[in-house]
């Protein structure tokens, strides 16, 4: 496990499933690339009693015929095997084999990419069930670890399943991307010395996804790095957003659609919002594709301080997707030096202050600790008035209330007159608004904090870079 950045809570998890003295069900799903097969096998250092991985686009027939070939990897002395017809048969042979292993060690089970298995009138959920119900639940010695990156599959067929797989699932991991400080010892473990503004800057354009952060180079800048693997000729992130969708949902241009709707409102769109920019029609079918959205960690649902659930926006949180639908989607493969030009422009400089936002709102937790709050009860939102929006509000329950700006700058941020006439205006339209009688705290997240001037004191909270990369 030396080779694992973070993962301690879901790597106990997994060690734990080995150590219980009964049969244990794990379902681990997560956004693609995120780094799930990754996880289980170097918790069991590859150490399986048998190992499946669905293949993409191809028949039962194809499944089945490898999981003979896995079958015959796993228990090369069992000559007589053939290929099983059916799923059914498939397990029954894998039950056979396995309760002729007479050792009282767990037997590790792990069945990768599962929604890829279950094929069109395949039967595999419900051979999958009887496998688990009549045989693995009522031994000691099993752990049955499954995984997949289609997290709507995963969640729908599993975890919130109806049928005989209801409440089956032992335990879920649900894999999250890397915060700033497991980046930071990713880039240490890889011997590449960037600095925190550095760290951020790719975080902005790759999130916290190790297939990702994997590509990016020592010796060069992070911006060096940024155009080479998503600028150049046959740069590999060129393509990423098209397979990134395809491979995840059926049908994705609609999940594209409503992506690409998101992309252009920075503070997210409503329900009706998105019907009307998209041409979607309103019904089961948009709220199939939104959840989905969502479950994958591609967008966020969140509401409007002081106004009820049913009026909830969705945003687009996805650091890649925004940064390809901004940048790469239009550029030229010609134009090999793009970015390294872009960075003085406009779009970048909009750009660069939303991504630090988007950023900022994946570090809710340490943005808490930071303020000393992280063990007060609190609830999180945004608010947008006529003329105003505060993209971060943290709602305290000791009587506080959290206003957060978030600016990305090269230096110490500056409050000048015009920006400090703003900010009071905003606060008071807040107060107003709201009818809010706690107190309202003004806090800054900037890169390198606040300069001090006479416009400095309206800030309570000046908190840099440094703050969002503490461990949780």
């Amino acid at each position: 496990m030396e080779n694992l950045v973070g993962r301690f809570k879901e790597a106990k998890i997994l060690k734990d499933a080995v150590n219980s003295k009964k049969s244990v069900f794990i379902a681990v799903y997560g956004r693609r690339r995120v780094g799930k097969t990754f996880l289980i096998r170097e918790v069991f250092e590859n150490d399986f009693s048998f190992y499946l991985t669905g293949i993409a686009n191809v028949s039962t027939q194809q499944q089945l015929a490898q999981f003979y070939v896995r079958i015959t990897r796993h228990f090369p002395s069992q000559q007589e095997v053939i290929v099983p017809t059916d799923w059914f048969e498939a397990f029954n042979l894998l039950i056979r084999l396995l309760e002729q292993q007479n050792d009282n060690e767990k037997k590790i089970i792990f069945l990768d990419e599962l929604p890829w298995l279950d094929t069109h009138k395949s039967n595999f959920i419900a051979a999958l069930e009887h496998f688990w119900n009549s045989w693995a639940s009522a031994r000691k010695d099993i752990s049955l670890i499954v995984c997949g990156s289609a997290a709507s599959w995963m969640i729908n067929n599993l975890l919130r399943n109806r049928g005989g797989l209801h409440n089956r699932v032992t335990e879920r991991i649900k894999l999250e991307p890397f915060n700033l400080a497991e980046v930071k010892l990713f880039f240490k473990n890889k011997n590449i010395n960037f600095d925190l503004y550095q760290i951020i800057l790719c975080y902005m354009v790759f999130g916290g996804i190790p297939y990702y952060l994997e590509r990016i180079s020592s010796g060069l800048s992070a911006m060096q790095n940024i155009n080479k693997l998503c600028f150049e000729r046959n740069a590999p992130f060129r393509m990423e957003y098209e397979d990134l969708y395809g491979s995840l949902f059926k049908h994705a241009e609609k999940h594209q659609t409503i992506i690409e709707a998101l992309s252009t409102k920075n503070k997210g769109l409503t329900r009706n919002q998105l019907i009307k920019l998209t041409g979607l029609s309103n019904g089961g079918s948009l709220t199939r594709i939104l959840t989905e959205l969502e479950e994958s960690s591609f967008i966020r649902s969140y509401r409007n301080f002081g106004k009820n659930k049913k009026e909830k926006l969705f945003q687009l949180v996805d650091l890649y997707s925004l940064f390809y639908l901004n940048f790469i989607k239009n550029s030229s493969p010609d134009d090999e030096n793009f970015w390294i030009n872009a960075t003085e422009s406009p779009v970048f400089r909009s750009w660069s202050g939303y991504a630090f936002e988007m950023v900022c709102l994946h570090h809710v937790a340490q943005i808490k600790k930071a303020i000393g709050i992280n063990s007060v009860q609190t609830s999180v939102y945004s608010w947008q008035s006529e003329g105003a929006q505060i993209d971060l509000i943290i709602d305290r329950k000791d009587q506080v209330i959290n206003l957060c700006e978030m600016k990305f700058s090269l230096a110490p941020y500056t409050i000048t007159k015009k920006y400090a006439e703003s900010l009071r205006q905003k606060l008071e339209q807040f107060r107003q608004a709201t009818k809010t009688k706690k107190a309202i705290f003004l806090t800054m997240m900037t890169t390198y904090g606040v300069k001090n001037n006479k416009y400095s004191y309206l800030v309570q909270n000046d908190l840099k870079m440094e703050d969002l990369f503490v461990s949780n």
